[in-house]
Parts: C-alpha cells; sequence; structure tokens
C-alpha cells in the first residue's frame, strides 16, 4: 500500500472519532479524493460510465418491486372481489385498447377514421388512452415513424372530444415521447404550448422528454433557459427549477451541461442546496475532474451544507473505486458518528465500487459486514457482488454466490442472470449458459432485450451461429422484441 494512501486512512481514522464541523471534514475528504485515480491516468475517460450500471440496477429493482398497501380485512370474499372486478376491467380496457388500434391501422384515404372510432362504442378513459397511446410508441420504427405520429395525434384529438373525459397529463407525455420517437420535433413544442394554454403543469417530465429528444448541445441549452424562465413550470417535489433540471440531466448523462446550468444559476443569484451540491459532485466524478469534485466538497462546507445519505453514497463508491477500503471503513464509522447510520445500499455501492477496482477480498469483506451490521443482502446486492466476481474471472465464486442467494430466499433477476451468463459464455460454457436462458423462463423471470443481446453476441462472437439462430427464432415465435431483432448483426446471413 501506497504512502499516501496510508496517511488517507489514518487521517480519516482520527477524524471519524469525533464529529466534525462540515467545513474542515469536508476540506480533508475532498483532499482524499483528489488522489483517488480513477483509471490509473488521470484523465478520467471511464469515469463517466462508472457509477451508472449499479444506479440502473438499484432503479430498475425498486421499479419492480411492489409494496402491498392494502389494508387487513377478514372478509377474503370482499377482498377477492375487489381483486376480479380491478381483473375485469384491465381486462375490458386491454380489449378495446385493441379494438381502437385495428381501426387506427386501418386509416387511408377515403377512410372516416372518427366515424369508424365512434361506431366502436368503447368508453374512454385514462387507462385506454394510456394503452392505445403505448402500443403506437412500441411499433414506431424509421419507416413508419411519420404514420405512427399522424395516427396517435388523431386518436389523440378523437378522444379529447368525447364526453366526460379529459386527457391527463401522462397522455400528453406518451404523444410527446411518440413526437419526439418520430422526430416530429415542432409537433413536440406545439404540443407543449397547448399544455400551458390549457393550464397543464409543465413539469420535470415534460423536461426530461424535451431534452433527451435533443441531440444538439444549443438546443439543450435553448430548451433549459425555456424551463428556468417559465413561470409555468411545476418542479415539485425540488424546492426549485434548477434542481429539477439538474436531476434530469443527471439521469440522461448530461454533466457537462451541468455545469453550464450551474453557472447560469450562480449567475441569476440562486444558492445551490445539498441537493444542488450532490448532483454536482456526481456530475464532476462521473467526467473524472476530482479536482472539481475537491472544490465542491469545500465550498459545500464553507455554505453550511453537510454531507447527507446520498453525499456519503457517492464518497464511498470513490473510495471504492479508487481501492481504498481502509478509508471507507473509518467513513462508515464517522457516518455513524455523526447520525447516518449506513444502510444496505451504503455498503452496496461501496462494494461495486470496490469490485470495479478488483479488491474482491474487500468486496467480500463488506458484504459480510453488511449482515453483521443487520442488513441481509438484497437481490442487488448479491448481483453486484456476482458482477464483480464474474469481472475478475472467479466464475466458481459467482456460481456459489448464485447458488447461496437462491438457498436464502432471494429470487435472481434479469440483471443477475444476465452476469451469470455472461461469465458461463467467457468460460466457454456455451451450452450451460443456453441453459441458464431457459432456467430464468421456468423460474418465472423474462429475459429483457439485455440478456438476449449478451447470450447471442456472445454466441456469434465464438462461431456458434447455428445456436445463436436458435436463440432468435425463439425470441420471433415469442414475439420479444422482435422490433430490436434486426439490431443483431449479419443475422440475415445465417
Amino acid at each position: 500500500m501506497s504512502g499516501p494512501a496510508l496517511l488517507t486512512m489514518n487521517a480519516v481514522a482520527q477524524l471519524s472519532r469525533r464529529v466534525l464541523h462540515p467545513a474542515p471534514f469536508l476540506h480533508f475528504l475532498s483532499r482524499a479524493f483528489c488522489n483517488c485515480s480513477l483509471d490509473g491516468d488521470g484523465d478520467g475517460v471511464n469515469a463517466t460510465n462508472d457509477f451508472g450500471p449499479i444506479e440502473k440496477l438499484i432503479r430498475e429493482f425498486w421499479k419492480s418491486s411492489k409494496v402491498d398497501a392494502c389494508k387487513e380485512d377478514d372478509d377474503d370474499s370482499r377482498i377477492q372481489g375487489s381483486f376480479d372486478l380491478e381483473l375485469n376491467f384491465l381486462d375490458i380496457a386491454q380489449k378495446n385498447a385493441d379494438r381502437v388500434f385495428d381501426v387506427l391501422r386501418q386509416d387511408g384515404p377515403g377512410y372516416n377514421m372518427k366515424l369508424a372510432l365512434d361506431e366502436l362504442n368503447v368508453r374512454v378513459s385514462g387507462l385506454l388512452v394510456r394503452l392505445v397511446l403505448s402500443k403506437i410508441l412500441k411499433i414506431i420504427s424509421y419507416e413508419n415513424k411519420t404514420l405512427c405520429a399522424k395516427l396517435a395525434y388523431k386518436f389523440f384529438v378523437w378522444s379529447s372530444e368525447e364526453e366526460y373525459y379529459k386527457h391527463t397529463l401522462n397522455a400528453y407525455h406518451l404523444l410527446m415521447k411518440i413526437f419526439a420517437a418520430a422526430e416530429e420535433f415542432k409537433a413536440m413544442w406545439r404540443l407543449v404550448d397547448e399544455m400551458t394554454e390549457k393550464g397543464y403543469p409543465v413539469t420535470a417530465r415534460t423536461f426530461n422528454i424535451l431534452i433527451c429528444s435533443c441531440h444538439e448541445l444549443g438546443l439543450q441549452r435553448t430548451i433549459v433557459e425555456r424551463f428556468i424562465k417559465s413561470k409555468t413550470f411545476n418542479y415539485r417535489p425540488f424546492k426549485s427549477s434548477y434542481n429539477a433540471i439538474f436531476v434530469c440531466l443527471l439521469r440522461i448523462n448530461q454533466h457537462k451541461l451541468i455545469e453550464w446550468v450551474y453557472q447560469q444559476m450562480v449567475a441569476d443569484g440562486h444558492l445551490p442546496d445539498t441537493l444542488t451540491y450532490n448532483t454536482l459532485i456526481c456530475a464532476q466524478y462521473r467526467l473524472g475532474k476530482m479536482d472539481h469534485v475537491h472544490r465542491l466538497l469545500d465550498q459545500m462546507g464553507r455554505n453550511g451544507h453537510y454531507p447527507d445519505i446520498h453525499t456519503f453514497n457517492l464518497l464511498l463508491h470513490v473510495l471504492g473505486k479508487g481501492d481504498k477500503p481502509y478509508a471507507a471503513l473509518n467513513l462508515l464509522n464517522h457516518m455513524r458518528e455523526v447520525g447516518i447510520h449506513p444502510n444496505s445500499l451504503h455498503f452496496t455501492t461501496l462494494i461495486d465500487g470496490l469490485s470495479r477496482a478488483g479488491n474482491m477480498d474487500a468486496c467480500k469483506y463488506f458484504f459480510e459486514e453488511m449482515n453483521k451490521n443487520g442488513f441481509k443482502p438484497d437481490v442487488v446486492s448479491y448481483t453486484v457482488l456476482i458482477s464483480g466476481y464474474i469481472a475478475a474471472g472467479e466464475l466458481e465464486k459467482a456460481q456459489q454466490l448464485f447458488n447461496g442467494m437462491i438457498e436464502e430466499g432471494q429470487l435472481p433477476n434479469v440483471f443477475t442472470y444476465n452476469s451469470i451468463i455472461r461469465g458461463l459464455c467467457m468460460a466457454g460454457k456455451f451450452d450451460e449458459a443456453c441453459s441458464m436462458l431457459k432456467e430464468m423462463e421456468k423460474r418465472g423471470c423474462s429475459p429483457n432485450f439485455l440478456v438476449y443481446n449478451t447470450l447471442i453476441n456472445k454466441l456469434r462472437n465464438n462461431g456458434k451461429l447455428s445456436k445463436a439462430h436458435e436463440i432468435i427464432n425463439d425470441m420471433i415465435k415469442k414475439g420479444q422484441y422482435v422490433h430490436r431483432i434486426s439490431r443483431f448483426r449479419k443475422y440475415r446471413k445465417y
């Protein structure tokens, strides 16, 4: 271990024994993190994607989790009856959406679509509109994009004229996404103007759709300026429109644009808060600008803002990626001293960083510490460690952990399976990888495009063309991701 790293660890150990004032503590942390070389050459080339996968994994996991908000009821028949009614309502809405969609597809010269839709005699609801627009969004391709945009707008106008129905904000956002996918940007902006005129709030979601549709920096800056100046921009639950914009830009990896927006914020006389600093620090870290992270931490302390659980989460990842397990351990101790108790997310984020540094021994240690601190590892924690073992070429340990999580009652998700399948392919165990695909389906875990893409490309790259072709044909038979089959290069040459 190098001298500077050892000094850093000792210093953090001393600091963790007492509660510190924000400024000195942040000043020390920023100095320590500035010495973390993310890629060995200091240019931060790969830093942009360091923290992204774990964020995506955690987001997808919690998004797929469902909170049971039902209250206990002694009348089981009443619960079952309500459940049956809900299923019946959804089933009817889906069937009506299919009927509407069939009518829309018949549009052409001389065809009276409005009359045909009226004759369906379906009741227009927010759910019906969402189902139909979602169907159109799903089938958009380069060849039919103009037609899809027209059909979506015709249906949108027709449904708005129905009695007892008024479009929801979600419906507007779906139509905006269709216009964006169809590259009908003028129509998309007109829709935003229509929303404003009709009194709909222009939210952070609206901003996100617009900013994602523009790939030129100049247009993106124009959108930001428009939202900053807009009096109708509803940016709840954020305290300021700037924070809403920062979070949106961070989610779509527009890190350089975040720097520019921050300059506008300061110029307008607005003061940053902890959320602002968190997004700025994360953006600078992803850009590999550790000296800027240092300055932001110092500035954060001088302005009286102390790190929250999200700040510490990022700092733990930085220490993990910099292969500083002892400094990370002392930071965890300091968190407890100042009343911020580390949770499973902090441990998982640290393990993810350490696995990227290749320190699997430290990963195993903190994985066990998570258990000792009363946090039972969940599917995300297992997946992060399994992925680390796969990246380190330790397939056997990954498989042992995979089997262990099932024994502990944690069902693997698509990310877990994708890691194992990738590891099996890397080890040349292609038959086992294909069997794993079937196993996940038996366990009720439907493969997503990422899983198919990993397996098919690994098979193709190793000359297993017939096997890859077999999986693609199976996808087609099941109707899964058919619209993305063309992404597999040389598919027609099989």
